[in-house]
């Protein structure tokens, strides 16, 4: 079951190796197995690690980011160091943040469950914000009774 509130955030970075994304906004099937091979591709080579072994929490960031007209997606960490591999600084501004928490049996699952409600059911019904673009992430926060927990959080403004 997933929740969700809008919640005042702290500015913050996020280092990420990121990927573009080549299928339309609108595939989301396109995207997730798109999104999906990403993530594989940054276990089973190592980089993921690497963010890991730098980060100054436990938190994985899946981001999505519009950079010179581009769909990019990332995979990040909280963190002032750097990595050798090409990355990406991604400010997160202080602001109002729409925050959805849930869990899956996977980050990906978690991933796309949250992101479904975020911009399925929750943005098209809210009347006080609104999402005017700018990176938003999925955070996976950890795992408890073999599920994958965390939340999404998707910069708002007032309207």
């Amino acid at each position: 079951m997933a929740t969700y509130a809008f919640e005042e955030k702290d500015s913050f970075i996020v280092l990420g190796i990121g990927t573009e994304l080549k299928s339309d906004y609108t595939d989301y099937a396109g995207m997730n197995k798109e999104k999906e091979n990403f993530w594989r591709s940054v276990e089973q080579d190592g980089r993921l690690d690497t963010l890991k072994a730098i980060a100054a929490n436990d938190y994985i960031f899946a981001v999505n980011e519009a950079v010179n007209h581009k769909m990019m997606y990332y995979a990040g960490v909280m963190t002032d160091s750097s990595v050798p591999e090409e990355h990406r600084v991604i400010q997160f501004p202080k602001g109002q943040c729409l925050v959805v928490k849930g869990e899956g049996e996977s980050a990906d699952e978690l991933s796309s469950r949250l992101t479904g409600i975020a911009f399925g059911q929750v943005l098209p019904t809210v009347d006080r914000y609104a999402y005017v673009g700018g990176p938003n992430a999925t955070v996976e926060m950890g795992r408890r009774d073999s599920l994958v927990y965390g939340e999404m959080w998707i910069p708002v403004v007032e309207r």
